[in-house]
Formats: C-alpha cells, sequence, structure tokens
C-alpha cells in the first residue's frame, strides 16, 4: 500500500503515466491474491463489517483494474465489496444497489465517453430517490468534472471523487461516519462550489482568448490617405520587326554559308 501511495501520487503529479500505473497496478493485484486466503483466516469471527460498497465499471468501458485494486484496499479494511463487473448499465447497478441495500455506490471508468455514463447513473439515482454516496473514480475522471458535471445532477446525495485507491478507505470512512459524515460532505460541496466557478472562470477567459480578433482600421476623417502601391511596369518589347533572322539565330550571329544559301 506504501508503494502504491507514492504511485498515486506521481501519477495525480503528471510524473508517471497510465501504463506504468497499470504495471504497478497488476503486480499489487497478484501479490495481494496470495494473502487474500491468510487475510481471509484472520478476519473470519473476528469483526463486524465496516459498510457494504458496490462498485462497477459503467456500460460502455471493459477497463478494471483500478476498480479491483479498490476493492482489494476495501476489503483489507473491512468493508463487504460487491462487484459487479464491467461494462454494467446503470438499471443494474441501481437494482442491486436497492436489493443489496449497500451503503454507497463507486463507479470507475477509463474512456472519455465513460464521464457521460457516470452523469447519466447520477441523474437516475437522483430520480429514483437514492441519497447514499457516489464515489467517482478512473483515469480520465477528475475534482473539476465531478463537481461541475455530476454533482449537480445528485442533490439528494453527494458525489464524491476519489483520486487513486489509497485514498479511497479515508473518503468512504469518512462519508459512512455517523458522526463526522455530515461534516465531511459539507466540506466537500464547499471544495466543489469553489471549483465549479473556477472552472466557469476559465472556460470564459479561454473562450475570450479563443475569438478572433478584428483588425483595426483606418477612419478616413483621420490620418493621412493610403497610397496605393504602384506594380512595376512590364518592360517594353521592342520596336524591331520580327524576322525569321531574329526567331532563329545562329550560333555565329551571322547567317548560315551553307551552298545554296
Amino acid at each position: 500500500m506504501d508503494g502504491m501511495n507514492v504511485v498515486g501520487d506521481l501519477f495525480g503529479a503528471g510524473k508517471m503515466f497510465l501504463p506504468q500505473v497499470v504495471k504497478s497496478a497488476r503486480v499489487m493485484k497478484q501479490a495481494v491474491a496470495w494473502l487474500l486466503p491468510f487475510m481471509a483466516e484472520e478476519k473470519a469471527g473476528q469483526r463486524r463489517s465496516a459498510g457494504k460498497i458496490l462498485m462497477a465499471t459503467v456500460k460502455g468501458d471493459v477497463h478494471d483494474i483500478g476498480k479491483n485494486i479498490v476493492g482489494v484496499v476495501l476489503a483489507c479494511n473491512n468493508y463487504e465489496v460487491i462487484d459487479l463487473g464491467v461494462m454494467v448499465p446503470a438499471t443494474k447497478i441501481l437494482e442491486t444497489a436497492r436489493a443489496q441495500k449497500v451503503d454507497a455506490i463507486g463507479l470507475s471508468g477509463l474512456i472519455t465517453p465513460s464521464l457521460d455514463e457516470m452523469c447519466y447513473v447520477a441523474k437516475e439515482m437522483e430520480r429514483e430517490g437514492f441519497d447514499m454516496p457516489l464515489l467517482i473514480g478512473g483515469a480520465t475522471t477528475s475534482r473539476v468534472h465531478t463537481a461541475v458535471k455530476i454533482h449537480p445532477n445528485y442533490a439528494r446525495g453527494q458525489a464524491v471523487y476519489v483520486t487513486d485507491a489509497s485514498r479511497a478507505v479515508g473518503v468512504v470512512s469518512a462519508l459512512l461516519s455517523p458522526t463526522g459524515g455530515g461534516a465531511y460532505v459539507e466540506t466537500v460541496r464547499s471544495e466543489y462550489r469553489g471549483g465549479g466557478g473556477a472552472c466557469a472562470g476559465r472556460g470564459r477567459q479561454a473562450a475570450r482568448a479563443a475569438a478572433p480578433r478584428r483588425a483595426p482600421t483606418r477612419s478616413s476623417s483621420t490620418g493621412p490617405p493610403m497610397r496605393r502601391r504602384s506594380r512595376p511596369s512590364p518592360a517594353r518589347a521592342s520596336s524591331a520587326p520580327t524576322t525569321s533572322a531574329n526567331l532563329f539565330p545562329t550560333s555565329t550571329g551571322r547567317r548560315s554559308s551553307r551552298p545554296g544559301s
């Protein structure tokens, strides 16, 4: 986990790229798979679940490495994880969440169209009366997109952007805390309000910068009149009459001395 924390920080700072993150995630997944049987034995009958989390890669997306890592991390911290896999439509996510009585829903996606699908899931959660936390994660997601696009669609609950797998436990425990959950949600909403305003301001500045500028024109009443540049006149043709000797000169400049000429 300490190693994955470093990977997440480097990726967020732009010092590590997605292929390197994917390789690191695969290594961690293999290591945890070896440890899982021992962890299951230790947890058997000792503590009750800290919460039930439903996770899914949204419809249209088949990437699940990051989601799998988050699931492992949550399971290691005594959360019960229901993983629906990849390419999961919104209807199945919400039906399962209601049937299993989960405490939070986590959505994952790697490609850009997944952002629109996450917005749709948030709208459906609002329409059907859900109020549980909605966790957003994936390579294409961001705090600004969550604040501006997803959060406004889900007023009953709270959409929360999770930076990377190492931060998932802290976010979930804060959201589900019976004493500090409300204060944490208010903090997130305050941050998102600021993020939305900043994003809108940047958008207006970009629009002004991209707008075409008109070239300044001189008024006819001010300034000296503009003069046209005169084109150079072509050279005048010679007035000498054209003859066959002019058209086909010999190399010596004299007429050929062939017999019969």
